[in-house]
């Protein structure tokens, strides 16, 4: 495993390094302090999983986040200071995969490092699956969708997957976050809407009138038949 950090506070880089040193001994860890660096390391670095905090001295971690989603699907967490609702809607909506506030503890970090690593191993397993015009490859996280290929993050790409699988059935808020980060909390709908909305931009016509992924009010989403 190789991992990216893009991170100015030398206390949590110094942290992250350590926690990989016990849980993946044989990870290499790379750094930067530069939000502008740190894009062109995501590129030529390949890393299997990036670390960005949102408070960079050049550029905001959300520019870093958006600029690296423009060429990469690689899992991304944000971690940041700040908890402000906002700020973390942002960040998924940007693409990021995990959004963990400062200060953390080292075995949370981990557990949902540890995580996010099994889901995308569980992806990568799965075969090909199709639903009517739509045509996922799990492995890529790549769509094919009236002739298009479409890019999805690693979130993106479960939760589809996930509606997919269970194609003309409602998978409630609980089961897509079960499936999403293998446990149910409070936010979980409303990073659960926002990774929905996100798809849409991605897959329907218009996003504001959905023909594909549709909603069943207070329980979750469907695909259309």
């Amino acid at each position: 495993m190789k991992l990216l950090i893009i991170e100015d506070d030398a206390g949590i880089i110094k942290v992250v390094k350590l926690a990989f040193q016990i849980r993946w001994p044989e990870a290499n860890v790379v750094s930067t302090n530069l939000g502008h660096k740190g894009v062109e390391m995501a590129e030529t670095e390949s890393p299997d999983l990036i670390i960005i905090d949102l408070g960079l001295p050049d550029i905001s971690g959300f520019q870093v986040l958006e600029s690296i989603r423009l060429f990469s699907t690689v899992p991304i967490i944000i971690i940041t200071v700040s908890g402000d609702e906002n700020d973390i809607v942002s960040g998924l909506e940007l693409g990021a995969d995990e959004y963990i506030v400062k200060p953390f503890k080292q075995l949370e970090f981990l557990a949902r490092v540890q995580a996010l690593v099994r889901r995308q191993q569980q992806m990568i397993e799965q075969s090909p699956i199709s639903y009517g015009s739509l045509r996922f490859g799990p492995s890529m996280s790549k769509l094919i969708y009236k002739g298009k290929n479409i890019s999805l993050t690693q979130t993106e790409g479960i939760i589809l997957y996930t509606l997919m699988k269970h194609s003309g059935n409602v998978v409630t808020y609980y089961n897509l976050a079960e499936a999403v980060w293998g446990d149910y909390y409070p936010s979980a709908d409303e990073s659960i809407r926002v990774y929905i909305s996100h798809l849409r931009k991605k897959i329907e016509d218009d996003p504001n009138s959905p023909k594909i992924i549709l909603t069943k009010i207070g329980v979750g989403y469907y695909l259309s038949k």
